[in-house]
């Protein structure tokens, strides 16, 4: 309605502005004048029926998604379902804790007899018997040999006639003092054991210019070690100990450590010195040095 309105109102100013318009028509010739007079503005009239419906329009783009919707309420719960297939094993659980000590059983019925067991060792000797009556005197035996313990001797002392000897190997005491046997091979630098026994061995050694390192050898073990560190004079390392040597065993000295073989020699004024020496020989040795001895007198 108010659309209506406004077009009428516009209408009514044209009027205004082409009061003095003239319209000529085509026809035959003629001309026809329109007053303002003539322009008539009035209201809207009535509304008309409604029209027929138009066809209908094309599909429209898709329009854009909406938001999300509120989630529903739960469902009911389901029917239970039917009873599955049984799974596989698990895997072996841990072991639980030791159970309490149950209580002691009814002792059972004797078993048959076993196998006789192996023969005991002998049991302790019993106690000493009285003394008995003295027997007759025996005939007179032959005149037995004597070693006299003659080959129950070994000694050796011996001394270096050079300065800084190679390292972990047997040094050379080359200068001999005493080599009681020969036992002491100065080849070699080695003692080697000709009479079973306990043996004392001991070393004086001077050393100068470097540290010293020096240890006393059986078989290829060390027994005892020295180490002498140089403070720029003259010093001396010692050692010695007391060992039991079997046939053939050897001894000697080495440097057991790599530049620390400071052992020096001067033919003037001093000496490094290697001694070792029989205390006593095995029994054994020496009953069967005697059983030889008498053998040979025999003979």
């Amino acid at each position: 309605m108010t659309v209506m309105f406004q077009i009428c109102v516009i209408l009514c100013l044209l009027s205004a502005v082409f009061s003095q318009s003239t319209y000529s028509s085509p026809k035959r010739g003629r001309n026809i004048t329109i007053h303002s007079s003539q322009l008539v503005c009035s209201m809207p009239g009535p509304t008309g029926p409604a029209g027929n419906p138009g066809a209908p329009g094309s599909t429209g783009a898709m329009g854009p998604m909406g938001a999300p919707g509120k989630d529903g309420p739960d469902g009911k719960d389901g029917e239970k379902g039917q009873k599955g297939d049984r799974g596989d094993p698990g895997r072996t659980g841990n072991p639980g804790k030791p159970g309490v000590k149950g209580r002691e059983g009814v002792i059972g019925k004797a078993g048959p007899r076993g196998l006789r067991g192996l023969r005991g060792a002998p049991g302790l000797g019993g106690k000493r018997g009285q003394k008995g009556v003295v027997g007759d005197v025996g005939q007179q035996g032959a005149p037995g040999g004597c070693n006299c313990g003659s080959g129950a001797r070994s000694a050796f002392s011996v001394a270096v006639t050079k300065s800084y000897p190679k390292e972990r190997l047997p040094i050379r005491f080359s200068r001999i003092l005493l080599n009681e046997g020969n036992h002491y091979n100065a080849s070699s630098g080695k003692f080697v054991c000709a009479v079973p026994g306990v043996y004392y061995f001991t070393y004086d050694i001077t050393l100068a210019n470097k540290h010293l390192a020096i240890g006393l050898v059986h078989n290829g073990q060390y027994k005892i070690k020295t180490f002498d560190a140089n403070t720029g004079n003259h010093d001396v390392a010692s050692g010695s100990t007391v060992l039991h040597l079997q046939l053939l065993d050897q001894v000697w000295l080495q440097i057991f450590y790599s530049e620390q073989n400071g052992l020096f020699f001067d033919p003037f004024w001093t000496d490094s010195t290697f001694t070792g020496f029989l205390i006593y020989a095995d029994q054994d040795y020496l009953d069967e040095a005697d059983r030889k001895a008498n053998a040979e007198s025999g003979s």
